[in-house]
């Protein structure tokens, strides 16, 4: 059986989601197509700052998710070996508008339910893609496929369409993280603010999503043997709890009081940003969005709001020419390639600055030694903090085309 649609989109994640519903608010119908059997709601929570509320105000999400999340004030940072405050900033009037900690199942879950019924198609696993003229067709592990005019990979670090498009795996960065949220009955009692704690080589965090969610990592390169033990996640939890060092006692609790099912450890992975200089974001009819084109490490807190940019930027882009109404196919094929050839000119930098900028605070923040120990501590926490808000002020724009 060959179906065919205008846009098929591959991943029903972040970037996916709101590509469709940018494109649902423009009067586009896409396909997406989600290999599990239902949204994948892993992941716990996220930080969504200045930018990334910019994108959901753009698809008109914004103020509903708004209404369940706590704002946060600023960011407190703390030494794990000397247990003392290295740095607080405050967040001033501008970016506090802006910065939650978000749960990635509510914020998937608003995404989809704005979503006309069938635009998600799960159980989808994408297996290949070949040419089918000015088309491309999509084959899917059941046996069907599909054809469609544009082609949007959004599926993630091991994209089967960032593969086609030529990208090799993302790289490995040697070091892995253990993520979790701890929900009480009661107010938890923290002050709205980022709490990280920095040690030997070790990072971790606490984040307020509201007053009786907090959302918690940590993050460090294990050993051989440590990484035979994240294995079992009862041995993982005390491997964790063992690596806290003078973590004040309210804090070590959170991750403590976790259940011992969240403990699972994922690699951390990136995309060398000249695979990004000199690969190709978009072929022809086809490109990537989201961890699909630029998978980076957390330590910027801006994975889940550059993937929500690229939505915004990509759906824009591509109903130019969508609503032009082309005189023949190969007219509506050209106007497309150029939309998307405008989508990559859009995001390759902006791409390729956050995982270098990530991927630098990470090594820094986690480096080890006496030298490196002082200059964290006592020079490099403001200026790292700086560096990240910096990247917060970015404006993905309006969805709507300025031709409209």
């Amino acid at each position: 059986m060959e179906n065919v649609v205008d846009v098929l989109i591959v991943g029903a994640g972040i970037s996916g989601l709101t590509t469709a519903l940018g494109f649902h608010r423009l009067g586009i119908r896409s396909l997406v197509l989600e290999s599990s059997d239902d949204l994948r709601i892993t992941g716990f929570a996220l930080s969504l700052w200045t930018n990334g509320w910019k994108a959901l105000d753009a698809v008109g999400i914004g103020d509903s998710l708004r209404q369940i999340h706590d704002q946060l004030e600023g960011i407190m940072t703390t030494s794990m070996i000397s247990g003392r405050k290295t740095s607080e900033l405050l967040f001033s009037a501008p970016v506090e508008s802006g910065v939650r900690c978000v749960r990635r199942k509510f914020l998937l879950e608003f995404l989809a339910k704005e979503l006309p019924i069938g635009t998600i198609k799960f159980s989808s696993k994408v297996v290949s893609i070949e040419e089918s003229g000015l088309l491309k067709l999509v084959h899917l592990a059941d046996g069907t496929s599909i054809k469609t005019k544009v082609l949007i990979g959004c599926d993630g670090v091991n994209s089967v369409v960032a593969k086609w498009l030529g990208f090799k795996a993302p790289a490995f960065t040697g070091r892995y993280a253990v993520r979790g949220c701890l929900e009480l009955k009661s107010s938890h009692g923290f002050e709205p603010k980022m709490s990280q704690f920095v040690g030997e080589g070790v990072r971790a965090g606490i984040i307020p999503c509201n007053d009786k969610t907090l959302y918690w990592f940590f993050t460090w390169t294990p050993s051989a043997e440590e990484l035979e033990m994240s294995e079992n996640p009862a041995k993982l939890k005390q491997l964790v709890l063992s690596k806290l060092g003078e973590m004040p006692g309210e804090a070590r609790a959170v991750i403590e009081e976790t259940d011992v099912a969240c403990f699972q450890p994922a690699a951390l992975r990136y995309r060398p940003p000249w695979e990004l200089m000199w690969g190709n974001i978009v072929k022809g009819n086809v490109c990537v969005a989201g961890d699909a084109l630029h998978p980076m490490t957390p330590d910027l807190g801006q994975g889940g709001c550059s993937a929500l940019e690229d939505g915004v930027v990509l759906a824009r882009c591509i109903a130019e020419a969508l609503l032009k109404k082309p005189s023949s196919h190969e007219e509506e094929v050209l106007l497309l390639e150029m939309g998307l050839r405008k989508y990559a000119a859009e995001r390759k930098w902006r791409s390729i600055d956050l995982i270098s900028t990530a991927y630098m605070v990470g090594r820094l923040q986690q480096s080890s030694g006496a030298f490196a120990k002082f200059f964290r501590d006592k020079i490099l926490s403001q200026f790292l903090v700086g560096l990240l808000l910096g990247r917060t002020n970015f404006d993905c724009g309006k969805l709507a085309p300025s031709s409209l």
